[in-house]
């Protein structure tokens, strides 16, 4: 197969282009603003191009990437097929986290940009027309090489413990789903190649509470926690993953490894 990873430089489109060719297929990973994706085929696309944790100061960053740049290849491109990875963020403020059900959104809290965006991103597959053009909703990733600094949750515990000190900024008792990379790894191809759904959860369909990352990072460190009595208390929807169980027999692996430390 022939894969087109844009985004290849960030932390899931990098992986993307080593498991791939580790499995014989031949990828390209284009520069961004290389439009030579425009003059060839490009057979299987994986868009992974996306703002994470600052989006909320670079909102119109925040638009090209998960909206611009994926509008003009979807118009102007030559592709097989495409996967567009958004996020189970979408379903922040919803109590249904089934791929079909309705969402809440607040436009006038800026915090919602990011999911706006993504929700446009994925209309925006759904009006094009191709057939095979699916949307796939990453939850928190985690795994060995995460960019320390780069504001994700279990990252930037990572970087405090390195540091000797973790200061907890949420409850213990805050939840949210995690996935490791190697289960994404194993679950984007498949959905790319094969899936028959317009949208999928990609996630474990596990609720992890801060306390227990905090846990598993003193089973390994020997670094001091500070956590306040009134920290606040955030609780993210658990996220149904019976689309990928049933279609690929999908069960997620454990995040708990020491390799996250490396």
């Amino acid at each position: 197969m022939i894969f087109t990873i844009l985004g290849a430089r960030g932390y899931i489109g990098s992986r993307l282009v080593k498991y791939l060719r580790s499995k014989g297929h031949e990828v390209w990973a284009p520069d961004r603003d290389d439009d030579a994706i425009f003059l060839q085929p490009l057979g299987h696309v994986i868009y992974c191009v996306g703002l994470t944790a600052d989006f909320r100061s670079r909102p119109f960053d925040t638009v090209d990437a998960h909206v611009g740049l994926l509008a003009a290849i979807l118009r102007k491109a030559d592709f097989t097929s495409m996967l567009y990875l958004s996020s189970t963020r979408v379903y922040m403020g919803s109590e249904n986290t089934g791929e079909e059900a309705s969402l809440t959104v607040f436009p006038s809290d800026t915090s919602y940009l990011y999911n706006l965006s993504k929700l446009t991103g994925e209309s925006l597959c759904h009006a094009s027309g191709h057939p095979c053009v699916r949307v796939a909703r990453l939850s928190n990733v985690v795994g060995p090489g995460m960019d320390l600094q780069s504001g994700n949750f279990v990252a930037d515990l990572l970087r405090q413990a390195r540091q000797g000190e973790v200061v907890l900024e949420s409850s213990p008792d805050s939840a949210k789903d995690y996935i490791h990379i190697d289960d994404v790894m194993t679950l984007l191809p498949k959905i790319a190649l094969n899936g028959v759904a317009k949208v999928y959860n990609v996630a474990s369909g596990i609720q992890t509470m801060h306390s227990q990352w905090l846990d598993f990072i003193e089973s390994v460190t020997a670094c001091k926690f500070v956590v306040r009595d009134d920290l606040p208390l955030q609780i993210f929807p658990l996220i149904d993953v019976k689309r990928v169980s049933l279609e690929f027999s999908f069960a997620a692996e454990s995040i708990f490894r020491c390799e996250i430390f490396e």
